[in-house]
C-alpha cells in the first residue's frame, strides 16, 4: 500500500519493533486511524507451519461475538425448500442455473457463497470464476451444508473464514475503528482461540509466531505473542 502523508505521520507517533499487549496495540490502532470513513480493524497472525503440506493448510471459520461491522451479502446455491428457507434467513441471491450462469457472465456482487450438497457438482464447474476469489464453496467452512439458512444466519451475523496464505499467514478482521474497545478485544479473543485450536497435530515448534493490528489505512501495530 502506498505510504501517504497521513500513514507517514501516524508511523511516526511509535516504535514500529515495539511489542505492545493486545488491548494497548487496539487502543493505539484505533487513535491512528484518520480516515474519513470507518476504517476495518484487522489482524494478521504469522503461524509457525508449511501450508504447502496439505495437513498444515489451516483453514475454517470463527464466530466473532461483536461482529464485523459490515454488511455481508451472501448468495446462496438452492433449490426448492431449501431456497425458500435461505431467502427467509435473509438471503440476498438465491438460485441454481440462473445464479451459476450470473456468476459465469462475470455478476459477482456477493462476499458469500453457500451451497446445498446436491449442487456441487454444478457448484463445481465455476471454479475459475469463484476460486480466485475464495468464494468456492466448502465444508470446511460450513458454506457446504443443508442447514442453509443457519448457515446464512451465522455469516451474516459475524462468522468469517479463515486460511492460511503460502507463507503461513492468516489475516482476519475484527472490526471496525468505531468499534469500542471491549467489542474488539472480544473478537481478537475469539480469533486467537480458534487458530489456537485449529492447530495441526503436525504442526512442530512455536505454532503463532508473529501477531499484529492495523486499520485500513493506517500502520501496523506488534502484538507481544508471549501470553498466548
Amino acid at each position: 500500500m502506498p505510504q501517504g502523508k497521513k500513514y507517514k505521520a501516524a508511523a511516526a507517533t511509535y516504535d514500529i519493533d515495539t511489542l505492545y499487549s493486545s488491548t494497548d496495540a487496539i487502543t493505539k490502532v484505533k487513535a491512528m486511524a484518520s480516515a474519513k470513513f470507518d476504517e476495518t480493524i484487522e489482524l494478521a497472525v504469522r503461524l509457525g507451519l508449511d501450508p504447502r503440506k496439505a495437513e498444515q493448510a489451516v483453514r475454517g471459520t470463527v464466530a466473532l461475538p461483536s461482529g464485523t461491522g459490515k454488511t455481508v451479502r451472501v448468495a446462496v446455491f438452492a433449490a426448492g425448500e431449501a431456497a425458500q428457507a435461505a431467502r427467509d434467513a435473509g438471503a440476498d441471491i438465491v438460485g441454481t442455473d440462473d445464479l451459476a450462469a450470473a456468476i459465469e457472465g462475470g455478476k459477482m456482487d456477493f462476499d458469500i457463497a453457500i451451497s446445498t450438497p446436491d449442487l456441487m457438482p454444478m457448484v463445481g464447474k465455476l471454479g475459475r470464476a469463484l476460486g480466485p476469489r475464495g468464494l468456492m464453496p466448502n465444508p470446511k467452512t460450513g458454506t457446504v451444508t443443508q442447514d442453509v439458512a443457519r448457515a446464512v444466519t451465522e455469516f451474516k451475523g459475524g462468522k468469517v473464514e479463515y486460511r492460511t496464505d503460502r507463507y503461513g499467514n492468516v489475516q482476519v478482521p475484527i472490526g471496525k475503528v468505531s468499534f469500542d474497545l471491549p467489542a474488539i478485544e472480544a473478537n481478537f479473543k475469539a480469533v486467537i482461540e480458534e487458530l489456537q485450536r485449529a492447530r495441526p497435530a503436525s504442526a512442530k515448534g512455536k505454532y503463532i509466531k508473529k501477531v499484529g493490528v492495523s486499520s485500513t489505512m493506517g500502520p501496523g501495530v506488534k502484538i507481544d505473542i508471549s501470553a498466548f
